[in-house]
């Protein structure tokens, strides 16, 4: 579940017309510090990142597929 600081500041961005990376970005390093803080078991960066983008999408953010 992604932390209300980080969707707080994704409805930041979209309200100043921010690209949907730039709103995707506070999800995917929210994720980052959870895997260097040890929270979840991801084996690489790359998946932290998959988590974070997972994330965006189901908060309602327009990220691209890959």
């Amino acid at each position: 579940m992604p932390s209300v600081s980080a969707k707080r500041a994704a409805a930041d961005d979209r309200r100043h017309g921010k690209s949907a990376s730039t709103q995707a970005g506070h999800f995917v390093k929210e994720e980052m510090d959870h895997m260097k803080s040890g929270k979840h078991p991801v084996k690489n960066s790359k998946q932290a990142i998959a988590i974070g983008l997972s994330k965006a999408r189901q908060a309602g953010i327009k990220v691209p597929k890959k």
